[in-house]
């Protein structure tokens, strides 16, 4: 658990399942059995700030470990500059090694910082090294429709899309910030 690096204590008992966010029970429960990370599949949640995407795959995350999975979390900006320390220093095998180990990687936090062209192709090496046996949840407050130009460079944004997204099960939550909505009030 640990090792996985999630930091919040997220579980399938708690989800809010309102009918204005967008959540399919059925689905959850699904994907909370854990056959989609076992058949190599991969998970895309999308949704605007706060909808509750990275707790999700928190809850997703803890539930894959319960059933003897090894997850990793990184948010996907932070993970691109581990990459480029590690081609530094000589630890890229190391880290890529590593990443491998995870049956589940969920790459947090997608389309928020620019990628630039060496970080392009470091992106589609670790996608590459997962496809058909290993899993990634992914989340971003872009649409999918976006992520092209996201990426930038065409060729190397449709080699990494066709490795993600026709393989994906697709959550898109919808409503307020969770963060507003469970903030107390400040009296005073």
């Amino acid at each position: 658990m640990k090792s996985s690096k999630l930091k919040i204590k997220a579980s399938p008992e708690d989800i809010d399942y309102r009918p204005d966010r967008g959540i399919d029970k059925r689905q959850l429960s699904s994907l909370f059995g854990c056959e989609w990370i076992e058949r190599g599949q991969n998970l895309i949640v999308t949704g605007p700030t706060g909808a509750g995407k990275t707790w999700l795959t928190y809850a997703l995350g803890h539930q894959a470990i319960r059933r003897g999975h090894v997850v990793a979390y990184h948010r996907l900006p932070r993970l691109l500059e581990d990459i480029e320390i590690a081609r530094e220093d000589g630890s890229l095998p190391k880290l890529r090694a590593q990443m491998i180990k995870s049956k589940l990687l969920i790459l947090d936090d997608w389309g928020v910082a620019k990628i630039s062209a060496r970080c392009r192709q470091d992106l589609l090496e670790v996608i590459d090294d997962r496809v058909g046996n290993l899993s990634l949840a992914i989340t971003s407050q872009m649409p999918v429709a976006e992520w092209h130009a996201c990426i930038g460079d065409p060729t190397i944004a449709d080699a990494i899309l066709d490795r993600i997204v026709h393989n994906a099960h697709r959550i898109d939550l919808k409503g307020e910030s969770m963060r507003k909505r469970l903030a107390k009030p400040d009296i005073t």
